[in-house]
């Protein structure tokens, strides 16, 4: 409430000591007037929108420095990729003829090595390149955080309990550096509360608590950076390389923080009421036409307490499709209860405006991010078309051709009306957007690849839908999206590790793919790359084994290194994979949901009816050709193309003899016979005491860091960690994706490895870089 200055003059005697210690934190002096006088000068109600500033000046120095950090990085990756293809173009210039090199590889034919020079001595190897913009102080000084914030908390294990129905689940916290940043946010709000004096008047005659103000300025201004950090199209990305998912943690901490600031703005007014001392008659005359005082101060408060509780992860996974229906209409409810609240006093609307502006911007740039607002693609207003095929142990493939383009990592939000037409759901797009790779709709289009695992919702019902409809139906798929994505290039580090636990292989195939391509054509600096694959079974491996094929023979020698642990040896009974209980009769959904599908797909006939006519300009013979070619296209969506295999391809070194002898049966069933003679390198699965054997006995081979080779067991991930960085580079990148245990161990490690880069450790390393992935998306 605004202050009421006017009656100082006539200020009631002092009260008790005891009143004054719990409801007035000012000096108490033999004048009181005079001491409150004072009081109001210290922190005048005026300019108290200065809080307010103090926030906005906390976020831009955060943001200024994670912008700097960007763009360093940014800038020093492209020149160490520019220094690495200027050094291969002055080798290539200093060749002799084609017939003086030596026998190209076949899978690579990449080789630019000459036997025999025509004259001078043999030529040196290429040096290794030099990094012109490094900073080894700031490289030292971003180890020396990275050793701090890498390292996680440990993970809490729930143990599972039939009697309460409590499943057993692993707990991950927020990382070390959202929570120092939190924590930085959350100190820098409550010391600027409570330090300035006076905390409040000795009456609330003289005007409002300034602690309430205070906070309430801060909570007001704290509302364009939470809603901007929400936006999946926001400017924050675009300045920071940060995807929307990653900064989603920071809105849900900055929603937290704002209703911790709005209990600080609430509380005073009810430790010096308003009804007290006369001021009420004040409080009406600044808000007139108000039954209950504090009405609109709880028509704000509610909602956003709702927000915050419902955000709370266990709830959120809980009921996730409640989650995703009301957060936006009551935050939108929430907003205009601001409005109505701060009555526009001070500077409190144009935070509001402000919010306003930022939300509508974002979602008017997202109309540029689906695929079907584009009026000259097929897809405008009617979606994409879309298979779906069940893939081992019960995953789900989903192929959208599409004209929409990607980076590798990437991930679209999915909605399929004629499954479900409210739910929209994120996954990882898992095929490489390249040319090598096209698509047999046309030299426009390139194949989406979804895969992912059926859980519940709207995973389960695309299972369903896939099982009731079998194989040759087409469905119609709205994407938004692409979004996030990995802030740096992996061919810009000498060493590339890839870490993947069960579905986490689907966030690492495409960056994989695009790494060997960019190796290939000599726009990669890296020289060894290396993955573990840990998963249940060795079905899961069908998932992606023509991609896993290209990676192998196609990488240039001895620079791809696999490898496969099969954590799970309990096989799938023979004659096929079990299948879930057929879906539940469901008349009315399957109905409305039909309907919808077969709506979309007339108007994607009629619009290709109309696209036949124009093309055929009148020829019958031709009209009658191009609809008979339509109507042939009017099936299943074809395979994803890959390149085909090379006539020779380099085969994987036999490893040593270990002693224990397992039967050679291949499990894995391979339906193309083009691929008959590729193999993960591992034998058929062994019985419980061979697996146990091999789990708890098996010695590594003195090759086991070389080749494609599958064990049994839970993989060793610091042992690995630790053998891989005697390999390393000047600079090197670990990629992760899996469950939490497996994200704890690898941050741990290279949280450790961060040592030898602020320390000055050997082989003059300057990054050992780490990318975690949300296993969930």
């Amino acid at each position: 409430m605004p202050q009421a200055s006017h009656l100082l003059q006539g200020t009631t005697p002092i009260r008790t000591f005891q009143s004054l210690v719990e409801r007035v934190n000012i000096p108490v002096t033999s004048s009181s007037p005079a001491g409150l006088q004072a009081a109001a000068k210290q922190d005048p109600w005026k300019k108290s929108s200065k809080y307010a500033l103090g926030w906005v000046y906390f976020c831009i120095i955060l943001l200024v420095f994670t912008i700097a950090i960007h763009l360093y990085h940014w800038m020093s990756d492209r020149v160490r990729r520019a220094t690495f293809k200027e050094v291969v173009a002055k080798s290539s210039t200093t060749s002799s003829p084609d017939d003086d090199y030596e026998m190209a590889n076949m899978p690579t034919n990449n080789s630019t090595h000459m036997f025999f020079p025509r004259h001078g001595p043999l030529p040196p190897q290429p040096e290794e390149e030099e990094t012109f913009l490094s900073l080894s102080p700031l490289n030292r000084l971003v180890a020396l955080l990275r050793y701090f914030f890498y390292r996680p908390l440990p993970v809490l294990r729930l143990r599972e309990v039939p009697s309460l129905r409590i499943k057993k689940r692993e707990i991950s916290f927020p990382s070390p550096g959202v929570i120092f940043l939190v924590a930085t946010a959350f100190a820098f709000v409550t010391l600027y509360c409570f330090v300035p004096q006076p905390l409040y008047y000795a009456s609330i005659q003289f005007g409002s608590p300034p602690l309430a103000i205070r906070a309430g300025m801060l909570s007001v201004a704290m509302m364009p950076w939470i809603v901007a950090l929400s936006m999946k199209a926001n400017l924050v990305t675009l300045l920071t390389g940060i995807g929307h998912e990653r900064l989603n943690v920071l809105h849900r901490w900055g929603g937290y923080i704002c209703l911790f600031l709005s209990l600080i703005h609430t509380i005073p007014f009810y430790i010096t009421p308003t009804w007290d001392q006369g001021g009420l008659a004040i409080f009406k005359s600044f808000f007139r036409g108000q039954a209950y005082i504090y009405g609109t101060g709880v028509a704000a408060l509610v909602p956003l307490i709702f927000l915050c509780v419902h955000s709370l992860p266990f709830l959120r996974a809980w009921m996730y499709e409640v989650f995703v229906a009301l957060h936006v209409p009551v935050s939108i409810i929430f907003l205009g209860m601001l409005f109505w609240h701060c009555h526009n006093y001070l500077t409190s609307w144009n935070y509001l405006w402000a919010t306003v502006a930022i939300w509508l911007t974002s979602y008017c740039v997202r109309l540029f991010f689906l695929n079907w607002t584009n009026p000259r693609r097929l897809s405008w207003l009617i979606g994409e078309e879309a298979s779906v095929t069940i893939l081992p142990e019960n995953a789900v493939k989903v192929t959208v051709p599409s004209q929409v383009r990607w980076r590798p990592g990437q991930y679209v939000y999915l909605r399929m009306p004629g499954i479900s037409v409210f739910e929209n759901h994120p996954f990882t797009i898992a095929s490489l957007c390249s040319e090598d790779f096209p698509s047999e709709y046309g030299e426009q289009y390139r194949d989406m690849v979804l895969v992912f695992r059926p859980f519940g919702g709207f995973t389960r019902k695309v299972l369903n839908a896939a099982i009731d409809n079998g194989p040759m139906h087409n469905y119609r798929a709205f994407i938004d999206g692409p979004y996030g994505g990995m802030q740096r290039e992996l061919a810009s580090f000498d060493t590339v590790i890839l870490f993947a636990g069960g579905s986490g292989i689907t966030a690492i195939v495409s960056h994989l793919l695009d790494l060997i391509k960019k190796m290939r054509d000599s726009k990669a600096v890296t020289k060894q790359v290396h993955v573990v694959w840990a998963l249940k079974r060795p079905e899961t491996m069908e998932w992606f084994k023509e991609e896993l094929r290209i990676c192998r023979e196609f990488a240039p020698p001895e620079t791809v290194h696999c490898q496969f642990f099969i954590t799970a040896a309990k096989r799938i009974g023979p004659g096929g994979f079990p299948l879930p209980p057929p879906s539940p009769h469901r008349p009315v959904s399957d109905l409305v949901h039909g309907k919808l599908d077969k709506a979309f797909h007339g108007i994607a006939s009629k619009r290709n009816s109309a696209l036949i006519r124009e093309e055929a300009a009148g020829d019958p013979e031709k009209e009658r050709e191009l609809r008979r070619e339509n109507e042939d296209g009017i099936t299943a969506l074809p395979a994803p193309t890959f390149l085909p295999p090379p006539k020779k391809a380099h085969t994987r070194r036999p490893n040593k003899p270990t002693g224990l002898t397992i039967p050679a049966i291949n499990t894995v069933q391979h339906h193309n016979a083009n691929n008959a003679s590729f193999d993960f390198g591992f034998p058929s699965t062994p019985t419980m005491l061979q697996k146990n054997l091999m789990r708890f006995a098996f010695l590594p081979t003195a090759n086991k860091k070389t080749g494609w080779h599958t064990e049994y067991g839970r993989p060793d991930i610091p042992f690995m960690l630790k053998g891989f960085e005697r390999e390393f580079g000047k600079r090197a990148c670990v990629f992760v994706c899996g469950p939490p245990s497996m994200r704890v161990d690898v941050q741990r490690c290279v949280a450790g490895m961060q040592q030898k880069v602020w320390g000055g450790g050997e082989n003059g390393r300057e990054e050992v870089y780490l990318h975690t992935e949300n296993y969930a998306i």
